[in-house]
């Protein structure tokens, strides 16, 4: 499988985009102006304290108060064990909120999720520092392997390198994917790496303000090239030099064996376009996915969740109606696996696969879904097809969507995605032409609407204005404005 990356820069906005056999897979967008604080460290105060909700309210320097649950405020036990967690072990309960923070208590914390929405952001008092090959854990003695990491055997040796370097310090490390194969000097490097990080944010706690922030993760490109860049990615190219040459050099340092990899890119045309990155942004954005067979997906966006309806259009097979329906789902599953990941579609998600009988063909559709889900960077889960033919999956979120991030709801609908019609407003506007003259003396009424309400109230009912007009005994005139929009219109009493 062929792999790129690619990191359009420009003053204002970074874009890197994950180019896999050449179709985008990934996009990521970090704007100067609201950049995300997902991996950051504030020192904060505690606002609030809610105990009907186990959370509390931090205040961090952001626009709103965040939000920090119970279960994500550290309470070490007097002994800890170093070995890792029993996972069939019954979880110790989680201590009521109000016994852990109290108002007014200065607490150091990291965002673990950026405000989304309406929402504040999500935080933890669980501190973790990523490098390229670990993720250090100061307030945990646990050793883990990245799940993804499965043979037994190079489990085994990175678990006995890392307890080596962790020599009882009393904290812990989970190696990440990328540490597949490399040698302990590079585990050592990033375990010196990561001490000094500590080093740092430990001195900034005792002198920063509440609301200032004490660590920072990397910029978009250095967090690309940190998480993104595997044995398996060919090149990243990167259209700025001075951004080439600060790539380079953070290559050089933490990742010598992948830095030849790092290219400038300075031809002329630009490098999204080349790659047709620019017009596959634009599809991502669209309700409809086009499948090759000739069906598609529809894919939905709300408040509780997505849900993703798989249609077999124009696809009419060549067998049976079971086997026109199976072939389509799996395109489909390949499909949604691919658009969760581009659309960055998080939390709640349900698929309305095409219904099926044969259970091996319900099986089939779950493994090629469960295929396409194992290149995905955020934790996923999904279930069998419930009685009604769904399948229910999470998707882990951290940032807001792909559409969330480049659109805003529409002026016209206020993101209902829907317009009252123009008949709907005529009689609309003829209910408040009769509430008006009844409240309010007035000899004639102008009615200022769009043209297409406007159109529709002349051309069409004509007959009801003018049995109106005399049911209340008044002069009624109509005006067009093009800049009204086609639900907004003014009754005005001359």
């Amino acid at each position: 499988m062929s792999e790129e990356i690619l990191i359009n820069v420009t003053p204002r906005e970074t874009r890197v985009a994950v180019v896999e056999n050449g179709m985008l897979q990934e996009l990521h967008i970090e704007r100067t102006s609201r950049r995300g604080v997902v991996g950051n460290i504030y020192k904060g105060r505690v606002q609030r304290v809610m105990p009907g909700m186990q959370a509390a309210f931090v205040e961090i320097g952001l626009e709103r108060a965040a939000f920090l649950h119970a279960s994500d405020i550290i309470k070490v036990p007097a002994a800890q064990s170093e070995a890792e967690p029993d996972p069939a072990a019954v979880p110790a309960p989680t201590p009521a909120i109000s016994s852990l923070v109290h108002e007014g208590q200065e607490i150091v914390v990291q965002v673990v999720k950026d405000p989304i929405g309406s929402k504040g952001a999500r935080l933890t008092t669980q501190i973790s520092i990523p490098s390229r090959y670990l993720v250090f854990l100061p307030h945990s003695r646990v050793l883990g392997v990245s799940a993804r990491i499965e043979d037994e055997g190079e489990r085994a040796r990175l678990k006995a390198i890392m307890a080596e370097l962790a020599n009882g310090s009393g904290q812990g490390y989970i190696v990440r994917t990328n540490a597949e194969g490399q040698p302990a000097e590079a585990l050592a490097e990033d375990v010196a790496y990561l001490r000094r990080a500590w080093d740092v944010v430990r001195e900034a706690s005792a002198s920063r303000k509440v609301g200032q922030r004490i660590y920072e993760d990397l910029a978009l490109p250095m967090r690309a090239v940190r998480d993104l860049m595997r044995k398996n990615v060919d090149s990243v190219k990167v259209d700025s030099r001075e951004a080439h040459e600060r790539l380079s050099t953070f290559a050089r340092q933490f990742m010598p064996a992948l830095a030849s990899r790092i290219e400038h890119y300075s031809g002329e045309r630009p490098i999204f376009d080349l790659y047709g990155v620019e017009d596959e942004i634009q599809r991502a954005l669209q309700k409809e996915v086009p499948l090759k067979s000739g069906g598609y997906l529809v894919i939905d966006q709300t408040e509780a969740m997505a849900t993703i309806d798989v249609n077999t259009g124009s696809f009419l097979g060549q067998r049976n109606l079971e086997e026109t329906v199976y072939r389509t789902n799996l395109e489909a599953a390949q499909a949604v696996a691919r658009q969760l990941r581009l659309r960055n579609l998080g939390g709640i998600i349900i698929i309305d696969f095409i219904d099926m009988t044969d259970d091996e063909h319900k099986r089939q559709v779950l493994r090629t879904l469960e295929k396409g889900l194992a290149h995905d960077h955020a934790r996923t889960s999904f279930h069998e097809f419930s009685p009604l033919g769904l399948v229910e999956m999470t998707r882990k979120r951290t940032t807001d969507s792909l559409e969330r991030q480049l659109c805003e709801p529409c002026h016209e609908c206020n993101g209902r995605g829907t317009l009252k019609t123009a008949e709907t407003l005529t009689y609309e506007i003829f209910r408040e032409i009769t509430r008006a003259v009844r409240q309010f003396e007035a000899q004639q009424l102008l009615v200022i609407a769009s043209p297409k309400v406007v159109n529709k109230i002349t051309e069409e009912e004509s007959a009801a204005v003018a049995e109106l007009e005399e049911f209340l005994g008044k002069s009624i005139r109509f005006q067009a404005d093009e800049q009204y929009a086609q639900e907004q219109y003014d009754v005005v009493l001359l």
